[in-house]
């Protein structure tokens, strides 16, 4: 796998040149603040102790506390999370929530631990990493193959240690310990709250615009339900196992494939209601595939490099809209730019989760919990304002939306790095 902190790294360098930022400002965000390596050994049920290996990066805390995810997946390297942990930085400062970033992950295989050795595994986790996280420190949430129920346990370790209940130790709880009315589809639409800004200025019909969604998790899940119910044309989606894909145009409900998919075990070839499948306007489709249909709005919400060097040249997509973090290469954005293909970056788009995880974290701290319609009043407006920000931006610079939103954040984290005096 190609690494993805160079391809954060070129990013950083092209933003700093259109921004002349002094070389010391530069400097200073090439490199992560801490790395935290940990080796976290777990009873596994049949009584033999395995060890894994475990990583928390924190990058460029002048802003606030650090913030980002931790996921458990069998290719989690210290590349990945270092990229992940920049790009988390980056997103908060774009949507202007006062936090750092942050990233941790496990090097594991998550589908072969029981329950129960996840639960020891995340405790054990969490235990490694106490020192440097916390409600004033650092603050983990969710992300790949990680779920509420051990952001529960996370939180719950944390407070033993500490001798009290600290629910903003974390976000992406359940909402019974603490969670936010909110945050399960805060990403989803989030993202959807940009594609409808960015219709106004493409003057886009819904009813005549075409959707793509590669990942069919909790955010491209909801991404896609929230389009559809706005009228937009939802004619392909997958899952990691592959997707369906209309023949002819047809809309499907992303509700009914989800009801397809949780029957089944996996996205069928067919466009399902119930019993009742429809195998004749609908036909089974690999991601590589799907990825590379004529649409007008193609949305990448799995993993990272996705659109590359390889196939970015065969995508047919008037839009690429990132969901997923880091989908795209620089090799494939170069590509896209030539092709006159508009990018919103994965900094933009997705930075709904991160933002309601912002939301969670400040009624922790109050102990006063918002009403579902009250998170999403919060966030549209942080959502628009973000993303015509970045468009102006971009149209200042005579450049990509990419760029246009990391010159907004490293201009911002820049300046409070000057006013801190930490350069």
């Amino acid at each position: 796998m190609q690494n993805p902190f160079i391809f954060a790294m070129k990013n950083l360098t092209t933003a700093a040149k259109l921004l002349k930022l002094k070389p010391k400002f530069v400097a200073a965000l090439k490199k992560p603040e801490h790395i935290w390596n940990v080796e976290i050994p777990v009873v596994r049920d049949n009584k033999k102790t395995e060890t894994f290996h475990g990583y928390r990066v924190q990058y460029s805390g002048a802003r606030g506390p650090y913030k980002g995810g931790i996921r458990f997946h069998p290719a989690t390297d210290l590349n990945e999370v270092k990229a992940l942990a920049f790009w988390m930085a980056v997103k908060c400062a774009t949507v202007g929530i006062p936090y750092g970033g942050a990233k941790g992950g496990i090097t594991v295989d998550p589908k072969q631990l029981s329950h129960g050795e996840l639960e020891r595994l995340t405790r054990a986790y969490t235990r490694a990493l106490y020192d440097y996280i916390g409600p004033e420190k650092d603050i983990p949430a969710p992300d790949v193959n990680t779920n509420p129920h051990m952001m529960a346990w996370m939180m719950d370790e944390f407070s033993k240690i500490r001798g009290c209940n600290v629910p903003g130790v974390v976000t992406g709880k359940p909402l019974e310990i603490g969670g936010s009315q909110g945050r399960e589809e805060a990403t989803g639409r989030g993202g959807f709250y940009v594609l409808e800004e960015l219709a106004k200025k493409l003057k886009l019909n819904p009813k005549k615009t075409r959707v793509i969604v590669q990942g069919f998790g909790n955010v491209g899940y909801h991404f896609a339900r929230f389009a559809y119910k706005a009228g937009y044309q939802i004619i392909g989606l997958s899952d990691s196992q592959g997707g369906i894909l209309s023949l002819d145009g047809t809309s499907m409900d992303p509700e009914n494939v989800m009801a397809s998919k949780l029957k089944r075990g996996r996205i069928h070839g067919c466009y399902c209601i119930g019993s009742v499948c429809d195998c004749v306007h609908f036909t089974q489709v690999t991601n590589e595939e799907l990825l590379t249909t004529p649409c007008d709005v193609l949305v990448p919400a799995a993993l990272e490099n996705q659109l590359t060097k390889q196939n970015a040249k065969q995508v047919k997509a008037r839009v690429v809209l990132e969901l997923a973090n880091g989908p795209t290469t620089p090799d494939a954005d170069i590509i896209f730019k030539r092709k006159k293909i508009i990018l919103v970056p994965d900094v933009l788009a997705n930075a709904g989760g991160v933002t309601v995880s912002y939301f969670e974290w400040v009624q922790n701290l109050q102990n006063f919990y918002w009403t579902a319609a009250e998170v999403d009043a919060r966030l549209k407006p942080i959502m628009v304002r973000a993303f015509n920000e970045v468009w102006e931006m971009a149209a200042k610079k005579k450049t990509t939306l990419r760029m246009g939103a990391y010159c907004v954040a490293i201009e911002r984290i820049a300046r409070a790095m000057e006013l801190r005096g930490m350069v």
